[in-house]
């Protein structure tokens, strides 16, 4: 794959070069015929042009026997450079240069229309899942790796893919990061996880950032780059084992309404906005269950997220993050009483 990527390169090299020869050879051919035989620009450009063509339609007048030996010079020239060139395009095109490029045109176009979008860097066994999950909820997501024919196949899928390297600046603000509303960080080196994630937090501050870790320590230099979470694939394998073992209806349970598997309600976060209804109103009195159909599981508060228990005389305020469970308008019901929009569009 790198060869062939490299192939490519190096016949836009070419081409490129003999663009540049060919625009050379045109200018050194009207200063020459401007300076031999005394042509206006305009005579000289038109003498150039027949002469490099080969049309034969005459000349602007009879050539001095300097002027000759020129023009015999430039007719060889020309159809040199013309050859090599039309040569290169055609290898250019047949290398799927000019196809890449116009794909590459129309993937950024449909990039740049997107916004509070996720990013997935690495679509390995981890990121292929986190990808089609995000496409199964409706979440716009792109995906970034240097494996072309996984990009592809995410294209094929119908989820914009980005063939590059995620841990360079220019990589993520193709994935439109400027615009987006989360990141995932699922690259198969935990070292370039924590370099993307210091890429990432530093364009955008207040992108949500989750990263792949393999490794204790690293979880702790991902959290130090700027990650709001970090995943250990093999911790979460073990927890969900045990889980299964021990807790198998629970485990049934949960996977259910986080996956949509038919039992027609879900578990979501909503958020309570500071122009909401509820604000300062006791659970007790607020009636969410009664007005909505929703269940508030739990009450999450604070920059840490502290965990609230269900009391009748607690009272909702600002920024609370309820944990609900219900069906789509129910969810959507609460979402409009919460004034949070995020969740308006639930299906």
């Amino acid at each position: 794959m790198k060869s062939s990527n490299f192939a490519r390169s190096v016949l836009g090299n070419r081409l490129t070069r003999s663009l540049i020869a060919a625009l050379i050879l045109f200018a050194v051919s009207i200063v020459g015929y401007m300076w031999i035989e005394k042509f206006t620009l305009f005579e000289a450009l038109y003498m150039t042009v027949i002469t490099l063509s080969t049309v034969g339609y005459g000349e602007v007048r009879p050539l001095t026997p300097p002027g000759q030996v020129f023009t015999g010079i430039i007719i060889i020239l020309g159809v040199i450079f013309i050859a090599v060139l039309f040569g290169t395009l055609t290898e250019f095109v047949v290398a799927g240069e000019l196809a890449g490029t116009l794909k590459l045109r129309r993937l950024m176009r449909r990039v740049k229309a997107m916004e509070e979008h996720y990013i997935v860097c690495g679509i390995g066994r981890v990121g292929e899942h986190v990808a089609v999950a995000l496409q199964n909820q409706g979440l716009p997501c792109v995906v970034i790796d240097m494996d072309k024919a996984l990009t592809d196949r995410f294209e094929q899928m119908g989820i914009p893919a980005i063939l590059g390297d995620a841990t360079i600046d220019e990589t993520l603000r193709q994935a439109g990061i400027d615009r987006a509303k989360g990141l995932v960080a699922a690259l198969n080196s935990d070292a370039e996880n924590v370099y993307v994630t210091l890429s990432a937090r530093k364009i955008n501050p207040d992108l949500t950032i989750v990263g792949r870790s393999t490794d204790e320590e690293i979880e702790a230099k991902l959290k130090m780059a700027g990650a709001d979470r970090v995943v250990s694939p093999y911790n979460i394998a073990g927890y969900r084992i045990v889980n299964q073992l021990t807790r198998p209806h629970v485990t049934f349970f949960l996977d259910a309404v986080m996956r949509d598997d038919g039992l027609g309600f879900f578990l979501e976060e909503i958020e309570i906005s500071p122009d909401s209804s509820l604000v300062g109103q006791k659970m007790s009195d607020a009636s969410v269950r009664t007005r909505t159909g929703a269940n508030i599981l739990s009450i999450l508060r604070g920059a840490g997220h502290e965990v609230l228990d269900w009391l009748p005389d607690l009272a909702f305020e600002p920024q609370d993050t309820l944990i609900v469970v219900g069906k789509p308008e129910e969810l959507q019901a609460l979402a409009k009483l919460a004034r949070d929009s995020r969740f308006e569009n639930v299906t």
